[in-house]
């Protein structure tokens, strides 16, 4: 891929998206779009659905967890009939015991216990492959949705929160996932099959039990729906939260140049105690279900066992049959609680998917025609025809630009800050399309070219710099990862890079990444500008490609530039004019539109807008 692919990293703020600026970008959207209002989830029905059909991809081993969870719940089922079994096998009124009937009691409870433990390792060991089978593959999908999402996404949202939305929400539903699978059904079959086995020992114990029912399903229900918002706020709390500890950190040079720390750790502060608000309510309710629970429980306790003692002494039932229903009144009851105790944790899993699944839902960039063309060998001939274009449906930032640039041709775009220049850099690559009319390369729309094959036609200088982490031959050959290292030094000699780089300890092996300061912002530029060298495509863009070094080094790269723009077609973008006096032609962009077209003489001959911003540099002495 051309050096264009660097657009892909740091997304480009339209020139004049309104609220917007090249500031801001670190935070994508700042405070302003921080603090709006959270929205409620939209469907957690359908939520839900969306995470089980995800489950059914791996159905097969599922399907070998139930039946495992089956198998223990039924060895769960034996152990109080057991029980009660062995507490007979004492004759209290002969004071006698059966010591082989109880023997083989005792064995068949070992047996058991054994049995659930070995089956419940081996459904952990599954369950836990199966979830991170799942979240790898849901964090693989939500990663490639990312660079399907056209540059708008990222120029509106805070890069902080999409970050959390990939990490903390994913991990949230994996840990969720873990945990309730099993404990799920087995918990549901626990209680169909304590609540059989009741019946079958006594009806009326059984009817005492299942008073537990309404007062549990009540309380979930209360609890569950007052949680509910808060693991939803505290899902976007966090995320914000992010936002601005990413934009911090990145713009951390800015907030101490303008002395902002404590404005910054103000908007912090305030983010974290919205956090700790909705957490602290979140796991209050939380916590109030399983005490709530184990009072219901033991009160189900209490009246099974007064209910039994009273059938015992007349000698309805007998003692070993008591002891079985309260353990099976307690395999009934606790499921009932574990269950209601894991809708909270559902309910926290549930607003990190649905935040996870906004994302996935998010309109990507329009697919490429089908029945693409492009030409077989680009000249570098560029038409706009009759183009238009707007980032906000009614505030259009061009109308009806219509120019043509020969190959060869080197064309300046110049202007106010934001007037529209980078725009139609943006349109001529496809980053976004052209309301209406035509963009044409070598005759063919771009429109009808793939995206893929028309960047490589392209090598791309932007004024903000990209380092990825990697050494600086590495850096350089992310234009043409093939390239070896002779290619790699030439570029750099081009870019008058090379000799910067000889005196680094590692030359061409020493490491860098966009995130650490070892490399002044000229010489990071200098290192995008022999990206570009090695890329060597038919159309060169050069915007504000030498804003951040000094006057000799800018002499020198415009130097070895005009070697590298030699039979391609070239446009300029840059403020300090004297970097395209020499262009082939000039066009001043302004009013939405072309206001000026010609060569520097041509144009300072008419005395209009580029005259005027020439004065304006030269301090009132124009040039001739």
């Amino acid at each position: 891929m051309s050096a264009v692919s660097e657009q892909n990293k740091r997304a480009p703020i339209p020139d004049n998206m309104p609220g917007l600026g090249h500031g801001g970008r670190g935070g994508g959207g700042g405070p302003m779009r921080r603090f709006m209002p959270g929205k409620k989830p939209k469907n957690t029905r359908k939520t839900l659905v969306r995470l089980l059909k995800i489950y059914a991809t791996q159905w097969r081993t599922l399907a070998t967890v139930i039946l495992l969870t089956v198998v223990s719940s039924l060895v769960g089922l034996s152990v109080p009939y057991l029980i009660g079994r062995g507490i007979d096998a004492f004759d209290t009124a002969a004071g006698t015991v059966d010591h082989l009937f109880l023997g083989k009691v005792l064995i068949a409870l070992v047996s058991a216990y054994m049995a659930a433990w070995l089956i419940g390792t081996c459904n952990g060991l599954m369950v836990v492959g199966v979830t991170q089978k799942l979240v790898k593959a849901l964090r693989r999908s939500l990663f490639e949705k990312l660079a399907r999402l056209p540059l708008k996404f990222y120029d509106t949202r805070s890069h902080g929160d999409t970050m959390s939305r990939l990490t903390n929400d994913i991990d949230n539903i994996s840990s969720t996932i873990a945990m309730t699978t099993t404990d799920l059904a087995s918990g549901i079959l626990q209680i169909t099959g304590a609540f059989v086995m009741l019946l079958l020992l006594s009806p009326l114990l059984t009817l005492v039990a299942t008073i537990a029912v309404p007062l549990t399903f009540t309380l979930t229900r209360t609890i569950a729906k007052r949680s509910r918002e808060s693991f939803v706020g505290q899902q976007r709390h966090l995320g914000e939260l992010n936002g601005i500890i990413e934009e911090s950190i990145t713009g951390i040079k800015m907030v101490k140049a303008f002395n902002r720390q404590c404005d910054v750790a103000a908007s912090f502060e305030a983010a974290n105690r919205q956090l700790r608000a909705y957490s602290t309510r979140a796991q209050l309710w939380a916590g109030l279900m399983m005490p709530l629970m184990n009072v219901i429980n033991n009160i189900s306790f209490a009246l099974i066992a007064c209910v039994g003692g009273v059938l015992s002494v007349s000698s309805a039932i007998s003692v070993g049959t008591i002891a079985s229903a309260i353990t099976y009144s307690r395999q009934f009851g606790m499921p009932l609680g574990n269950i209601a105790g894991m809708f909270n944790n559902i309910q926290s899993a549930l607003a990190g998917a649905e935040r996870v699944f906004e994302l996935l839902d998010e309109a990507e960039i329009p697919p490429d025609k089908q029945d693409s063309s492009f030409p077989s060998q680009v000249c570098g001939h560029v038409a706009f025809r009759d183009v238009s274009f707007s980032y906000i449906a009614g505030k259009p930032v061009l109308e009806h630009v219509s120019f043509t640039a020969n190959p060869g041709e080197v064309i300046a775009l110049v202007g106010e800050t934001g007037a529209g220049k980078t725009t139609i850099v943006n349109l001529l690559t496809r980053f976004y399309d052209a309301d209406s009319g035509q963009i044409l390369i070598d005759g063919v729309a771009v429109q009808d070219m793939k995206r893929e094959d028309l960047r490589k036609y392209f090598s791309v200088v932007l004024q903000d710099t990209f380092l990825f982490t990697g050494s600086i031959a590495d850096n350089i050959r992310y234009a043409r990862p093939e390239a070896d290292e002779a290619q790699v030094q030439q570029a750099a000699l081009l870019a008058e890079a090379h000799h910067f780089i000889s005196r680094l300890p590692n030359g061409y092996r020493t490491q860098v990444s966009g995130s650490t300061d070892n490399l002044s912002q000229g010489q990071r530029q200098l290192l995008s500008i022999s990206r570009a060298f090695l890329c060597d495509s038919p159309i060169l863009i050069l915007d504000e490609a030498t804003s951040s070094v000094d006057t000799r080094t800018e002499k020198n790269i415009q130097r070895a530039m005009l070697g590298l723009m030699k039979d391609r077609t070239s446009f300029l973008i840059a403020h300090r004019l004297s970097t395209i006096r020499d262009a082939d032609r000039i066009m001043v962009i302004g009013d939405r539109r072309i206001i000026e077209s010609g060569t520097h003489d041509e144009l300072m001959r008419r005395k209009g807008s580029y005259y005027q911003m020439v004065v304006s540099q030269t301090g009132g002495a124009a040039e001739r």
